[in-house]
């Protein structure tokens, strides 16, 4: 039973302080170890790094980071049918300390079962913290949407302090005790979930969906078999038994994901016995998956060729302070926790005035800001070409339009999926659209491997082509949204009572 008269968190149910410290915590060791990902593994043997190349290294990158995405979907169904969404997260948690502790281990074997480890533990951790959010308030309560911004304050909080840590760490004290201080903060987002798990009382304690003890059965045999093979194939590689080229994986990897997003949006379009409103609506929702999907493969440069850039090629000296290579990615999450009170409004403002843009709009011109992020990258590649050091604004000015497009599109992505969608099929859109996160991730590895530290020359044209890709696909959905916010008006009449979304990304 929901409590609605619960305001003990700034006004809002207990259960919100312990999934916000929760989430904040899981997100510091998330973002601390991920900015270190890239700098790690093409770091020199002398620099306790595994000096792969900067094309196995982001392929590997776009991997983990499209593997995260991707088991959220089976994180949630396992929630949903087997053990609810407490123990997911609770279990997730564990898992994910195991594999910063493992990450923390100086061996090349343990970096690769660390990250598995943080993968399967996400994938259990994150889809469902987000739903238990939802499930705190009732569905008159109105203070839904603002728990969810207090939330969201949460990962950005979590993300600054895991950049900041994990960052200063890494050039003071070396890799492995930044990977170290990972398992720290997620440990302490543990011991303070299991403290203050009361204060949920009972929300997803138990699974949502009633399956018979057959199904069941063959769940957990499924399971079980999956992480045998999974165990078994990691230590065949791991021998040297099975060679695996990163590259050609992630390509692979590429293509099944597409695949995957097209078959499952596909089935739903053509064999959901759809009404022809809800068909013009997902076809409106299918423009902003590809917008998403492109947005995605720009923005997570981040962490790879933007990272790289920011180690070898800029000038990280304040006096007699170098600024860890790591830090620059913190401004991200510093932006969106100035800027999203301001969008908040914006957004609002403009409904007040009939000029709200559509789903589809707001999405292409988000796409077409963060591309232009790349083409002030595109300025600093020329100075950095010639032999220069660049100076450390010009990064900052490129997370502030990525910031910005991220603003204009993620959290309106989300509610188009859930207004759009025919809502029969809510939550298996949601998961669909988890995907276009999973294929933008793997292919912003592919694109960052194109990054030649040994010819500077080529590094303005890389940087130019992603930022030219992406705004000419921004143009094209903007165009296409003149005459899809028709289809999208569709959705009104049908969705009066909108479910709101779960924040996947962040």
């Amino acid at each position: 039973m929901k409590n609605s008269n619960d305001t003990s968190f700034f006004g809002h149910p207990g259960g919100l302080q312990t999934l916000f410290f929760t989430e904040m915590w899981e997100r510091m060791s998330y973002y601390g170890m991920r900015a270190l990902l890239v700098l790690f593994m093409t770091a020199s043997l002398q620099e306790e790094g595994l000096a792969f190349t900067v094309a196995t290294a982001t392929a590997i990158y776009g991997l983990y980071t499209g593997a995260v995405y991707f088991m959220g979907l089976p994180g949630g169904w396992i929630a949903d049918r087997l053990i609810g969404g407490q123990k997911a997260v609770w279990y997730g948690g564990f898992i994910i300390m195991t594999g910063h502790i493992v990450l923390a281990i100086p061996a090349k074997a343990s970096f690769f079962i660390g990250l598995i480890l943080v993968v399967l533990g996400t994938g259990l951790l994150k889809p469902n913290i987000g739903a238990i959010v939802g499930q705190l308030y009732s569905s008159e309560d109105t203070r839904r949407d603002s728990g969810y911004t207090i939330y969201y304050m949460g990962i950005n909080i979590g993300s600054v302090i895991g950049y900041l840590v994990c960052g200063w760490l890494q050039v003071n004290q070396g890799y492995h005790w930044a990977f170290g201080a990972a398992a720290v903060g997620m440990a302490i987002g543990l011991i303070q979930y299991r403290m203050t798990q009361h204060k949920l009382q009972g929300e997803s304690s138990e699974p949502t969906v009633t399956i018979s003890p057959t199904a069941r059965k063959l769940s957990w045999t499924a399971i079980i078999t999956f992480l045998v093979a999974l165990a078994a194939t990691t230590f065949l590689v791991m021998q040297g038994t099975v060679q695996i080229n990163p590259v050609t994986l992630a390509e692979k990897v590429a293509v099944i994901f597409t695949v995957t997003f097209l078959l499952y949006f596909g089935g739903i379009f053509f064999f959901g016995e759809l009404s022809s409103a809800e068909k013009r609506r997902m076809g409106a929702l299918f423009l902003i998956c590809v917008a998403s999907a492109c947005f995605w493969a720009g923005f997570e440069q981040a962490g790879s060729s933007l990272n790289l850039f920011g180690r070898d090629y800029t000038d990280r000296m304040i006096g007699a302070f170098e600024i860890p290579a790591a830090w620059f990615q913190s401004a991200n999450s510093f932006f969106i926790i100035l800027l999203s009170p301001f969008f908040a409004a914006l957004w609002i403002n403009l409904g007040k005035r009939m000029l709200d843009p559509s789903y589809g709009a707001k999405c292409a011109i988000g796409l077409i800001i963060m591309a232009s992020g790349f083409i002030v990258m595109f300025f600093a590649a020329q100075i950095a070409a010639s032999g220069l050091k660049v100076a450390p604004y010009w990064l900052v000015m490129t997370y502030f339009l990525h910031t910005v497009g991220e603003l204009c599109l993620s959290p309106v992505a989300l509610s188009a999926v859930s207004k759009l969608s025919p809502k029969r099929f809510a939550g298996q859109m949601m998961g669909v659209f988890v995907l276009t996160y999973s294929i933008g991730n793997v292919i912003a590895g592919l694109l960052a491997g194109n990054f030649n530290p040994e010819r500077l020359d080529q590094m303005p044209n890389l940087f130019i082509q992603i930022s030219l890709f992406s705004i000419a696909i921004g143009i094209v959905v903007l165009l296409l949204t003149l005459k899809t916010r028709k289809w999208e008006k569709l959705a009104e009449k049908d969705h009066l009572a909108e479910p709101h979304p779960v924040p996947q990304q962040g």
